[in-house]
């Protein structure tokens, strides 16, 4: 049983490249950089600020806990100190519908939002910040419904709670191929009319930058992102918010008996987890909601469900990846033309990137999934180009200083090794515990290891390390749940330095407690 689908790479693309209108004539006629933005907060450019990652957060909580407004309202005392809130993707679980969009992201951030003080008043597609928000797409926003489901939902009510309309979050919709999301946070500009277009062009696209035009993104007046990718420069560092979404497609299986052996493998275990999802609804069928105990365990069971859905399309992806040969290279050539470029501009003094599936992560559910890898593969790929490209230039630095993701339900802070290749020498900082239920780590060694098929001798390298993990732990006795984001002070200097603040709200039995971690230094 699906419950759940994820678009194709293609389709992702091309509907995201008609609801901003990519490369229409109105914009290339005015020299209009469709990937950047100018953030005109009317502060004084410094060198030194702050901001605020969050992420996986897009949930409410079946009992009387929010978790989700808990981590708003430990956010809110930074708010005065931080310049913006990067979000690191799902923004709405599970399937990015918009009737989520009230009460699991204008509720718990409304001092966020022009108006907050009236949150029901404020549609999910007329959203204004005061302070910038700065997301990126996760795979729950680009989530949908089979139509046969959707079809069935208005009319049959057992089949409505089967699929989870009371118990996980599904509702009506999905995300209608990420258009919710888009309407959310995008300048979507499809809807503006033709004769309305040039004016509205005129009127925002007004700030400028070395690759011309882009939009002007005014907090309290006009609060939208000009893509699904795009980029931004702040304090002298550049920013490159991407969508993992569209280059995450796992390698094709080896046409080996090896490849058949897992292949098989891969059906086997999609049997079992399928099995294995029919019991946990049948369980989530009985429970109700309305009874604290029994809507604790609501919540352990959605966030179980959601896991067997991740896994089952990571498995899906991984079958069908001989035929799913979609890589979004336009955005990849995109993101090595622009570090490139960074690197060549003097005012520019170090580089952040951040979007949703980690590369390196000790996630016990995101380690081995395929799509982590094709993740890692496709940035590597990029920085090996880069780093050819700069030669002597970059000297003993990474090429870029600092990566950021979410998708992985937990606060983690890596270093890759010397990987033996562009991407050695790099801090990661996974901010995916934001609202949705905590995970645990992986058992065993905190060291990442990576095997390389192409090199004889020795292919198995130590490729990171997970330095620090918040997330699920104590399962069998007092039960723990940290939820968090992370507040990040940049440094004079170049290179720049980085202090890094997790914020922890963690849940021990009935009691809330607020914890920030020592800060470090990267």
């Amino acid at each position: 049983m699906n419950l759940i689908s994820d678009p194709p790479i293609p389709v992702k693309i091309q509907k995201m490249k008609e609801r901003v209108r990519w490369m229409h004539p109105s914009f290339v006629q005015r020299g209009i950089d469709q990937t950047s933005i100018v953030l005109d907060d009317q502060r004084k450019d410094s060198p030194e600020f702050s901001f605020m990652v969050i992420g996986d957060s897009g949930t409410e909580s079946h009992s009387r806990y929010h978790p989700q407004r808990k981590v708003a309202e430990m956010m809110l005392t930074h708010r005065n100190d931080c310049s913006f809130v990067l979000h690191t993707g799902d923004v709405i679980y599970v399937v990015g519908s918009q009737e989520y969009y009230s009460t699991n992201f204008i509720e718990p951030y409304r001092e966020f939002l022009v108006g907050g003080d009236n949150p029901k008043g404020i549609s999910y597609d007329r959203m204004v910040f005061n302070l910038p928000f700065l997301p990126v797409l996760g795979n729950h926003d680009y989530y949908d419904i089979p139509l046969m489901y959707r079809l069935f939902t208005g009319t049959t009510s057992s089949l409505r709670r089967l699929l989870g309309h009371q118990h996980i979050e599904i509702g009506w919709h999905g995300s209608y191929q990420g258009n919710a999301y888009a309407r959310a946070f995008m300048d979507y500009t499809q809807a503006i009319a033709p004769q309305e277009l040039e004016r509205h062009l005129d009127q925002h696209y007004t700030a400028k930058t070395d690759t011309g035009r882009c939009l002007r993104y005014q907090p309290g007046q006009f609060t939208r992102l000009p893509n699904r990718y795009y980029t931004f420069r702040y304090g002298g560092i550049d920013f490159f918010a991407l969508d993992s979404n569209t280059f995450n497609t796992p390698s094709p299986l080896p046409e080996t008996q090896e490849g058949e052996i897992y292949r098989r493998e891969l059906v086997h275990r999609r049997q079992e987890i399928d099995r294995e999802e029919l019991q946990i609804l049948g369980i989530c069928d009985r429970l109700n909601p309305d009874k604290p105990t029994e809507a604790e365990q609501l919540d352990d069971l959605s966030a179980k469900l959601d896991q067997i859905n991740e896994i089952k399309i990571d498995i899906e992806k991984q079958l069908a990846s001989h035929k799913m040969t979609a890589i979004d290279f336009e955005q990849l050539d995109w993101l090595r033309s622009r570090l490139i470029e960074s690197w060549n501009t003097s005012e520019v003094r170090g580089r952040v990137i951040y979007f949703h599936h980690p590369p390196y992560v000790t996630e016990a559910t995101k380690w081995h999934q395929a799509q982590t890898l094709a993740v890692r593969h496709r940035l590597r790929w990029v920085f090996e180009q880069v780093a050819e490209t700069l030669g002597s230039l970059i000297k003993e630095r990474s090429i870029v200083d600092l990566i950021l993701n979410g998708h992985a339900h937990c606060l983690e802070y890596l270093r890759t090794a010397d990987t033996g290749f562009a991407d050695s020498n790099i801090n990661c900082i996974i901010s995916g515990g934001s609202g949705h239920r905590p995970r645990y780590q992986r058992q065993g060694s905190t060291e990442l290891m990576e095997t390389f098929a192409e090199i004889k001798g020795k292919p198995t390298r130590k490729v990171a390390d997970s330095l620090l993990y918040v997330g699920r732990h104590d399962y069998n006795s007092q039960n723990r749940l940290p939820y968090s984001s992370v507040r990040i002070d940049v440094l004079d200097g170049c290179p720049p330095k980085f202090i890094v603040r997790p914020l922890v709200v963690e849940r021990i039995g009935e009691e809330w407690y607020n914890r920030e971690l020592e800060p470090f230094v990267i």
